[in-house]
């Protein structure tokens, strides 16, 4: 009873923590399926008031948006894949000491991630590439992200060195003890880099604003911008202020297109993310 006592505070606190990060969402959601009377008049916070789906129908209206979606679905996918190959190889290969000038390479990545190049040159070499208006301006200047390549090789060193030796003296070469060794064991860290991969391709918006300029090859994130951009002042049917559509209801709407299709994958790789994140925690 005493120990239930001294845990009650620590419940109400993460209580009030899962409310606060929960909020902003239920509200984004609720403005985004209620009428544009509740909104203007400031009734909605967690619940939707007179519920009414036109801003997603405005959204959607012309199709164009389904094509940005589909854009968005095939960076995400195959560039998640291009990132995870790159990242992977790059960070199994760094993590063996006997790699021959393995700390040069290593300093490489580091110093990338302490200096960048700057937009106006990657511009010029996108260009130069001949990459304009291709998905690859988005897969191929972030092919690897030295953070993620850091904390897989920090994982591949972790593994215990005596199952490579045994498979070694059993005749296999390193592609098999990668493939059917190294791999079946880092799911964990695998499915941790891959959400990371896949949220930050998923959110892209400055690369593919830089260098597409082609409308059908847009992902999601710079077309609603653009349709954001477009006033939307005049009434969808009939004359009631009921049919009115705020700003601020398209853009709810928006945040939550762009939202939900991660919420939905989030919960499938919650527990290997966890164990992922936490491998780059000091131990003691």
């Amino acid at each position: 009873m005493v120990n239930r006592l001294k845990s009650t505070p620590l419940y109400v606190f993460l209580a009030l923590c899962a409310f606060v990060t929960v909020f902003p969402l239920l509200n984004i959601l609720s403005m985004s399926l209620s009428s544009s009377r509740a909104i203007i008049s400031g009734e909605v916070v967690l619940w939707p008031v007179e519920i009414n789906v036109q801003a997603y129908k405005q959204l959607f209206i012309d199709g164009q948006l389904l094509v940005a979606i589909k854009n968005t679905v095939i960076i995400t996918g195959v560039g998640t894949v291009l990132q995870m190959i790159a990242t992977t190889l790059a960070a199994y290969t760094l993590s063996k000491r006997r790699l021959k000038g393995r700390q040069i390479f290593t300093f490489m990545v580091m110093f990338s991630m302490l200096f960048g190049t700057g937009l106006i040159p990657l511009f010029l070499l996108v260009k130069q590439l001949h990459l304009i208006n291709t998905f690859w301006a988005i897969w191929l200047p972030g092919l690897v992200s030295a953070y993620n390549l850091f904390v897989m090789k920090s994982f591949f060193e972790g593994l215990p060195m005596e199952l490579e030796e045994s498979a070694t003296i059993d005749g296999a070469t390193d592609l098999t003890i990668f493939f059917r060794l190294t791999l079946p064991l880092s799911k964990p860290i695998l499915a941790a880099i891959s959400l990371f991969y896949a949220v930050s391709l998923w959110n892209t918006y400055s690369n593919a604003l830089y260098f597409i300029s082609k409308s059908q090859l847009l992902p999601v994130t710079v077309k609603l911008y653009q349709m954001l951009q477009t006033p939307i002042d005049s009434l969808l049917a009939g004359g009631d202020s009921a049919h009115y559509i705020q700003p601020e209801g398209l853009k709810a709407a928006a945040i939550m297109i762009t939202v939900l299709p991660i919420l939905c994958v989030y919960p499938f790789l919650q527990k290997h993310f966890i164990k992922g994140v936490l491998l780059g925690s000091v131990k003691g």
